[in-house]
This record gives structure tokens, sequence and C-alpha cells, in this order.
């Protein structure tokens, strides 16, 4: 099964782009696959017409051999635009060979170890009242693991204040009061989205009672383990990193120091199923659990879980806080996974389960999006 043709697609969908991948065989079996670097879907695009010079004609069933090449082939290995669009083209071959030998890419993978795939759910409603009473009302929907965000998210079109002295004041009081009105089942967590420096993060950390919460996840920017080593001495809490992280080496920096007790790994951006499950091996002999990052389409989606299905050290799956018009979802994704019970079931379907109206897609506008930016209150940049 040979691959003839790769195409991309770059259009809007609720509230930012999505880069879908397709990869054509002269079996006429196709493989979907999605790329997450959001914001940056024409380079990713760019990066993905270079790739396709040489797999056209290349076996689609050589997946590991692909992915090497992928990787090594021009000498300047690595890099997020390069990581994202190997992400895509290895999902879409492993959605191919999965169709082609008529089995769930988790069977690819070794098989299933789990029923169904846990789920976090996450709050983004700013802190007050009415988000311990949205953590209460998630809590009596069953959900055991909740998420909040720093409540404050900026828009687009305009710069954002972020004052973060203030934000640690507030955040630290009303995740302490969401932790004595949740009680101590709960396994609560708080994405900073890397906004903090060191110290601030000590400081926030070091102003609720111990056990308030149970990771802080992306507290702060990943390009210095040393920094996290630092902070690791300050605080208690377990870390959740890793989302920003491309490689196995990427995350081995990370945990032979054992910076990290939960992994969040992005499979449209962590090399695809090949180099997420080398990710994944690294992570179990250091008894770190997997956490996945999961915000976009359902074909990242349904790439997913088939990922959670097939690994030992599995935590739970992030369930995408989406936003914006989804109403296009039904439409575009045929079989999109859907939520059951807090979690998601495990599909049967040869490849990914998922498929995808091309024809709608092809009509589909693309928009230049850019993520919200924040500044202090000095007015310098500073962190989303």
């Amino acid at each position: 099964m040979n691959i003839v043709d790769i195409k991309t697609y770059a259009f809007w969908l609720g509230f930012r782009n999505v880069c879908l991948v397709k990869v054509e065989t002269d079996e006429g079996i196709y493989g979907w696959g999605e790329s997450g670097l959001s914001g940056r879907e024409k380079a990713v695009i760019g990066a993905i017409e270079h790739f396709k010079q040489f797999l056209i004609g290349r076996s689609a069933l050589d997946i590991g051999a692909l992915w090497q090449e992928l990787y090594r082939s021009h000498y300047f290995e690595g890099g997020r635009v390069l990581a994202a669009a190997i992400s895509a083209l290895d999902i879409a071959l492993h959605d191919a060979c999965g169709k082609y030998l008529k089995v769930p890419v988790y069977q690819l993978l070794g098989g299933k170890q789990r029923n169904s795939i846990p789920l976090f759910v996450t709050s983004t409603l700013d802190f007050g009242p009415a988000f311990v009473d949205h953590l209460l009302q998630l809590q009596s929907d069953g959900w055991q693991t909740i998420r909040a965000t720093t409540g404050e998210h900026g828009v687009s079109h305009r710069p954002t204040v972020f004052d973060v002295r203030k934000s640690i004041a507030k955040s630290s009081h009303w995740l302490t009061q969401a932790r004595e009105a949740l009680g101590s089942e709960i396994m609560l967590g708080v994405d900073y989205h890397h906004r903090l420096s060191v110290a601030e993060a000590a400081s926030f950390c070091q102003r609720m009672p111990a056990g308030t919460l149970d990771f802080i996840e992306e507290p702060i920017r990943d390009e210095s383990p040393a920094a996290y080593q630092a902070l690791r001495t300050m605080v208690d809490v377990p870390f959740a990193i890793g989302e920003e992280f491309t490689s196995k080496w990427d995350f081995s920096r990370y945990l032979e120091p054992l910076l990290t007790q939960f992994a969040r790994v992005d499979i449209c951006n962590a090399g695809g199923f090949t180099e997420a499950m080398k990710i994944t091996a690294l992570c179990e002999a250091k008894y770190v659990d997997m956490m996945p990052h999961n915000p976009l389409s359902p074909i990242c989606t349904a790439a997913s879980i088939h990922y959670c299905a097939a690994i030992s050290n599995l935590a739970s799956l992030e369930l995408s806080p989406y936003d914006g018009d989804m109403s296009e979802f039904d439409r575009i994704f045929t079989h999109r996974p859907l939520v059951e019970a807090n979690g998601f079931s495990i599909p049967a379907d040869p490849g990914l389960g998922v498929d995808v109206n091309e024809q709608l897609i092809k009509n589909l506008p693309f928009k230049y999006w850019e993520p919200p930016r924040l500044i202090k209150p000095d007015g310098s940049y500073t962190n989303w």
C-alpha cells in the first residue's frame, strides 16, 4: 500500500483554525491526521509540502522508518513546526494502516488496556463564588478530576492587562475555598499557562494549605529544567507539564531529574503515535502517569483515545473546553467521539474510527488568528 497523495486543509472551526492532513494510497485507503500547532498552520502546511516530495510512492505501512526519515532527513532536526507536521502525518499513516489491516489503531499499539478512557473536566470561569458553585455542580455530575484555569483569558484583538500579584491572591483564595467545599476525594488542579516566574509560582503554592491542589499545570515556561528544579525545592504540589514538548528528548530532560509527576503529552505535536509511545515508556520507567493534552478537533480526540487505550500509565485525558460555535462538528466529522458517563468509549472500527467530510472542508475559510496578548500593568508583554 503506497502513498499516492498528501492533502492539507486549514480552516476556521469554532474559535480557531484546524489543520488536517489526509494521506491517500493506491489501495483507495486513506488516513486522517491533525497538527496541533495552533496559530501557525501555514508553516506546518509548508513543512508537509516539503515532506510530500519524498513520501509519494513510499509504503504507507512502514510508519517507523518513515518517521525516522521525516525527523532526521533535513539535518536541522526537531522544532515545533516540523514536529507538528510529522505528528499529523504519523497519525494519518496509523489511521490508514489500521483500515488496511481492518483493526482499530490501538491494536497496532499493542491492544487496549482499559474498557473506557477516564477524562478530566475544566472550569474556565473567573474565580469567585460562581466558580466554586460550578465545581460543586461538576462534582455532582460525577466528575472525579477537575481542573481550573487562571480565570483570565484575554482576547486576540487587543492587549489585556494581567496583574500577576492580584491573580495569585485571587486564585489561591478561591482554590482554597473550592477545596473546602469539594472535600478531599476530588482531584483538583489548576493550569497557570506558564504565566508565572519561579518566585511567583512558589508564592502562589505557599499561600494555600497543603493538599489544596493535586497538581499545578505549566506554572512557568519550559525552556529551563533548572528553573523547574528550583521551583521543586520550594513547593510540594505535583507538576503537570509537557504539552509544549515535541520529542522524547524534550521529556527526558524533565524525567531524569523527576521534575514532573504528570506528563501532558500532545499527540498532535509530539510526533504522533510513534513518538508518543516512546515518551510513554520513558514516563513509565519513572512512575510518571500520562495526562494528555487534547485541545483540538475530533481527529485529535480520536487519536488520543486510541493512544490512551493502549498505555498502562494513564491518569486521565483532557476533555477539551470547546468554545465558540461548534455546530459544524457533526457536519464535518463522522462518528466523532462523544462523552458517555464522564468518559470516552473505545471504538472498534478500523483506523481512528472518525471520518471527515472532505467536500465540505474544501470550502471553509482560513483565518489568520493570534492567541490573546497579555501585558503587565506597566505595559510590557507577558505570557498568555
